[in-house]
């Protein structure tokens, strides 16, 4: 006759309670992958391979992070998905910055540039469009010596101040200007037929930088200033 144990009865009751305990943590679903991560990865490599750095501006990232915030927090790919959430955010504060240089940019290059000479006086401006009428219209007409009414402009190469318009332009002294540096400086001849040709250019400078015209200035305008640093004194061609 078999008799009933105590201690076998607490050796099985207790293995029973440890079989149950296990038994949800067996029926736990493993972590998954997130069709959403897929899609939105596959998604940016696309736009990203076809744009460069200029994707991080593409309206088409809005609905990109739509799909990264759909990616479960406990899905394989969570850890994946956070990364491409950060790098689409630096890649987007990185195209903000560039774009905020490049309007800063863009205004500064359309300010009108001043230009205060250092060894002459007087502050002849650089146009920010189109040059007076005239010019404009000599530039329109060509530079061509041989065209009727050609004159030089904003834009004209200095070689052709030299080689074409009958001769009728010099190489002057050179202007040290202020934030542009050594810039060559070409005027009208003082032969009378020359100043009827291009009458319009009398009283103007033309001011050279990177081999063309940058602009038309007043030779009365500019004055030259003492050596010394004393008292400005007329230009030694004021008054032509």
């Amino acid at each position: 006759m078999r008799t009933y144990s105590p201690r076998v009865g607490r050796t099985f009751a207790a293995l029973l309670t440890a079989l149950l305990l296990a038994a949800p943590a067996g029926c736990r679903k493993p972590a998954q992958p997130s069709e959403a991560y897929v899609e939105a990865q596959t998604r940016f490599g696309k736009l990203y391979a076809a744009r460069g750095d200029d994707a991080f501006a593409d309206p088409e990232l809005t609905a990109i992070e739509g799909l990264l915030a759909q990616v479960p927090a406990n899905s394989l790919d969570a850890p994946a998905a956070n990364e491409l959430r950060a790098r689409i955010e630096e890649g987007k504060q990185q195209a903000r910055s560039r774009q905020r240089a490049l309007e800063e940019l863009r205004g500064k290059a359309s300010e009108p540039a001043r230009m205060p000479a250092q060894g002459y006086g007087g502050t002849p401006s650089f146009p920010s469009s189109r040059p007076t009428e005239p010019a404009a219209e000599a530039e329109d007409a060509g530079t061509d010596a041989g065209t009727a009414g050609g004159a030089p402009g904003i834009g004209t190469p200095a070689k052709e101040l030299a080689s074409g318009f009958s001769g009728c332009f010099k190489q002057g002294e050179s202007l040290q200007v202020q934030g542009r540096g050594l810039r060559d400086r070409w005027e009208l001849s003082d032969s009378p037929a020359c100043r009827e040709q291009f009458a319009t250019l009398q009283d103007q400078v033309l001011i050279i930088e990177e081999g063309k015209v940058l602009a038309l200035a007043p030779r009365k305008s500019i004055q030259a200033v003492a050596t010394d640093g004393g008292t400005p004194s007329p230009a030694a061609d004021a008054g032509r």
